[in-house]
């Protein structure tokens, strides 16, 4: 059957393949793909285009896991790895091309290594250093295809951009909790209906609204789910089969075992893009107000404990949500949620008569509720920089992390 043609005979909106095809497949090569050379719209060819591939994976965490174990299996030929962080036992619930004895290396090394089991025939380049607008460019025209599995927002709009830039197509893919989302972008796609992420997104939310996965919990299976359908989208754009995802975008809910499609659309005014920029301060970790809040009124966890051992008389409100409490708190802490913080609901609960200490799991969100005491006229009231994971790395390591 041709591969351009649905399966009910009427046209697809296949787009050109990626890659060219490699000169030849092995004798090894035939009998590890075989599966996918018997598919007629696969085929040889198929595969040579897959060997000739290079594919770059932005995160070797929840979605880049499957990605790259997927991917491997597969057959692209040369696999880009963007990853500075280390394993953490966090990590295992989900990121499975990790395992127990990869805890502490550099996540990047661990994929590699289980790459080689999945598929030794598999070039893997790393690349540790942080992601940014000094390397992406150098890094991004390295390769045909880009996977964008990153879980904040600054990166992915600086994907984004490289990506325009480059001219290359990427395909992106969010998880949060029991949902997922994913789609593809190409500005210059030769279908003449390129987008780009900015297309659906133009401007990134207000820093400390929508949560990261950290903050916010993810199914571990969940990344498995999106991650299948990110390399089936890539595989699709390296071998020109199929109808991709340019323009729609497909969510995931995983609860009600649902999928549902949006349809994007080119946003006549989104700028048009020119250079890379600062994505930190495109996007905000913190809003201006709690940067300014937290400047000068942060203490460390060395300083919240000397205030335990004095005796000091402050209260120390946790500003996090009640199953977070319950996963690991600070002895001593009253917890107040940041949204009724916020509201100016709780102000009422807090003490007029000692300082106020607030806290949360990373610094974050903590910053955000004192900018808005400082509003409420609670002057003295300071943050602990680091939250709670780095009160139990620096002084009680007994304590769970999460």
């Amino acid at each position: 059957m041709d591969a351009n043609r649905a399966r009910d005979g009427g046209p697809m909106s296949a787009l050109p393949p990626l890659v060219e095809p490699a000169a030849e497949l092995t004798k090894e090569e035939v009998a590890r793909y075989s599966r996918h050379l018997i598919i007629p719209d696969v085929g040889v060819t198929g595969q040579k285009r897959l060997k000739n591939a290079k594919v770059l994976v932005i995160g070797a965490g929840g979605l880049g896991s499957p990605a790259l174990l997927y991917l491997a299996a597969a057959g692209v030929g040369t696999l880009g790895i963007v990853d500075f962080d280390v394993v953490d036992e966090s990590n295992l619930q989900r990121q499975v091309i990790h395992g127990q004895s990869d805890v502490g290396k550099l996540k990047a090394a661990s994929a590699q290594e289980s790459i080689a089991e999945i598929n030794p025939l598999v070039k893997v380049h790393l690349h540790t250093d942080r992601l940014d607008s000094s390397n992406a460019l150098e890094i991004f025209e390295q390769y045909d295809l880009i996977v964008d599995g990153t879980d904040n927002f600054a990166t992915r709009y600086l994907v984004n951009d490289a990506a325009v830039l480059l001219g290359k197509p990427y395909v992106w893919g969010s998880i949060f909790r029991f949902e997922g989302q994913v789609s593809v972008f190409w500005e210059d796609a030769p279908n003449g209906k390129g987008l780009n992420y900015r297309d659906l997104y133009p401007e990134p939310p207000p820093p400390g609204m929508v949560p990261s996965c950290a903050e916010g919990g993810v199914l571990g299976v969940l990344c498995a789910s999106i991650g299948s359908i990110m390399v089936t989208e890539a595989i699709k754009l390296l071998t020109g089969i199929g109808e991709p995802l340019l323009g729609r975008l497909i969510s995931y809910d995983a609860l009600e075992m649902k999928y549902r499609e949006v349809k994007i659309r080119k946003d006549p005014e989104t700028p048009k893009i020119t250079e890379l920029i600062d994505y930190e301060a495109f996007c905000g970790v913190v809003s201006d107000e709690a940067a300014q809040a937290a400047s000068g009124s942060t203490i460390t966890p060395a300083e919240l404990k000397a205030k335990f051992d004095n005796g000091d008389n402050f209260a120390l409100i946790d500003v996090r949500e009640q199953h977070e409490y319950e996963i690991v708190n600070i002895k001593g802490a009253t917890l107040i949620p940041k949204d009724r913080i916020l509201s100016g609901e709780a102000l009422a609960e807090l003490p007029q008569d000692k300082p106020i200490v607030l806290h949360c799991k990373s610094g974050a969100r903590s910053a955000e509720a004192l900018a808005a005491l400082h509003a409420a006229g609670f002057k003295d009231a300071t943050h602990l920089g680091g939250g709670v994971l780095a009160w139990a790395k620096q002084i009680d390591p007994s304590l769970p992390t999460y």
